[in-house]
């Protein structure tokens, strides 16, 4: 039974509150590009609109950079890593650890800037906050990593020795939703194990995903052109940074369409592209779970940041025997979520962060409606703002279930034996994350090793990220694995010195 939908939210007047007056912002503003160590004014460049998706009305204004502007930043952190590299360990960590501290310093700023350039609710700012922090405690710990490892030859006199170098210059292509954390994650690893880093932050935030990081390092005393961020449209300087023959790795983060092309240009250039891109993650449910905590993980994996993650939870596979109530009580849980302006502290869903987006969830919403999902609770949009939408009978095929929707919504999939539950599961060309729900844990194991991604959690829900555990998935989620020592695949090279200590005896 459907149950009783949300109000429009109000916004109060002063909700496109001016950013130019943050302590976080540096001198003259956000309306700068970062190159070399200097803040570089927008000059006759393009502007590009800070965009509050709240109110929908232009906050602010960011340079439009050039492909000019790439190249200047590319030669300058080429010229600058021979250099970083150089310095100690311990001393690269101290940056990295001093822009740590400035995080916390600058919590409130931050928080706001989440609410107003990205829609982001006071729950979602404090998770980004956190693991921001805890990428750069990680990446910290990552700078005197570079231990010699000896290995035994086969050749009599003669030692192998293996050691690591960093790669050189890092270009990193972020994405709108985790800003601030999906640029760290690559930058502050990066920084720390000796590299030089060029970011392109996305165009939609251009701020929390660029400038505010040059300012944590600039701050903290990174010697200048360590980092460099260029900020403007994808569609104009993204070819620049991906397809440039200077850096060695470049990172990105976004959608599999764009991962795609940014991967061919980077191997072109034979750099190597470390790619994590989209997901279509299940939630599966079993007649064995516990449906209190399948019910509390599927709200917080779908609702969380209006589902615009990509490892929020896509689709809910529930086993036939539970599954009236697991869509009763889910509905009955996303009714209640408190929806309106994020700099409320109380609201927990704000505004999609885009128009496109906002367009796309309709879509595919409204489509699946045609084809047959009935509307539990939610379904009405209104400007940005999608209620929390909780779908029934619904079938793997439809857009919303088969097609990776980023925003609120949860549709639920009836099975009737596990087989189907993982084929289900399995029939999307992504790879990302996952969850199973069963107090039979060895059983959710066994479920688990046969769901093709690079993650799941048994008993939580899909929307999971820790600095120190390997991130990443296979298929169209991407190459390569983020966090930890496994980032360090990416960011350094491996080097072999053998040294032959006794006379060698050659066949002529």
């Amino acid at each position: 039974m459907a149950t009783e939908r949300q109000s429009a939210p109000e916004f109060d007047d002063g909700r496109t509150t001016a950013l130019d007056g943050l302590e976080v912002a540096p001198e003259g503003g956000w309306n700068a590009l970062y190159v070399d160590g200097n803040w570089r004014p927008q000059g006759d460049r393009d502007g590009l609109d800070v965009v509050d998706p709240t109110a929908r009305d232009a906050v602010g204004t960011v340079p439009a950079g050039t492909a000019a502007d790439v190249d200047e930043a590319y030669a300058v952190a080429d010229e600058a890593q021979d250099e970083w590299a150089e310095v100690a360990p311990e001393e690269r960590a101290a940056v990295v650890a001093e822009a740590r501290e400035l995080v916390d310093e600058y919590h409130e700023d931050f928080a706001h800037l989440f609410a107003v350039e990205c829609g982001g609710s006071r729950l979602k700012a404090e998770i980004e906050l956190d693991l921001t922090q805890g990428t750069m405690e990680v990446a910290e710990d990552l700078a005197d990593s570079y231990e010699t490892e000896e290995r035994e030859s086969v050749i009599d006199g003669k030692r192998n020795l293996l050691f690591r170098e960093p790669t050189g210059v890092v270009g990193v292509i972020s994405p709108w939703n985790f800003p601030l954390y999906l640029s760290m994650r690559a930058v502050a690893p990066a920084i720390a194990l000796g590299n030089s880093v060029v970011l392109k932050p996305s165009t939609h935030t251009s701020i929390m995903g660029g400038l505010a990081l040059a300012r944590l390092f600039d701050e903290a005393g990174l010697p200048d052109g360590v980092l460099n961020v260029v900020t403007g449209k994808g569609s104009e300087i993204g070819d620049a940074v991906a397809g440039h023959s200077t850096p060695s790795v470049i990172s990105f983060t976004g959608s599999t369409e764009v991962g795609r092309e940014v991967g061919a240009a980077a191997a072109e250039q034979l750099s190597l592209p470390a790619l994590e891109l989209g997901g279509n993650n299940a939630h599966i449910v079993t007649a064995e779970a516990d449906l209190d905590r399948a019910v509390d993980g599927g709200v917080f994996g779908s609702f969380t940041h209006q589902g615009q993650e990509c490892i929020s939870i896509n689709r809910h596979i529930v086993h036939e025997s539970v599954y009236d109530e697991y869509v009763e009580r889910l509905a009955e849980r996303a009714s209640k979520l408190p929806m309106g302006d994020p700099r409320d502290e109380d609201v927990l869903v704000g505004p999609v962060q885009n128009e496109s987006q906002y367009e796309s969830i309709v879509d595919l919403l409204e489509r699946s409606v045609e084809q047959g999902a009935e509307i539990e609770t939610g379904g009405d949009h209104f400007d940005w703002f999608i209620e929390p939408t909780v779908l029934s009978n619904v079938d793997n095929d439809m857009p919303i279930a088969a097609e990776e929707h980023f925003g609120p919504i949860a549709p639920v999939i009836p099975f009737e034996d596990i087989d189907e539950a993982i084929e289900m599961a399995n029939d999307t060309e992504y790879g990302l994350s996952g969850s199973v729900h069963s107090e039979d844990v060895e059983r959710a194991m066994d479920i688990a090793k046969r769901l093709e991604t690079g993650m799941v959690h048994i008993n939580g829900q899909t929307l999971n990220d820790e600095p120190h555990v390997a991130f990443g998935g296979v298929g169209a989620s991407g190459i390569g694995r983020y966090n930890g020592e496994w980032i360090m695949e990416e960011f350094t090279e491996t080097r072999w010195i053998s040294v032959q200590d006794e006379p060698r005896e050659y066949p002529y």
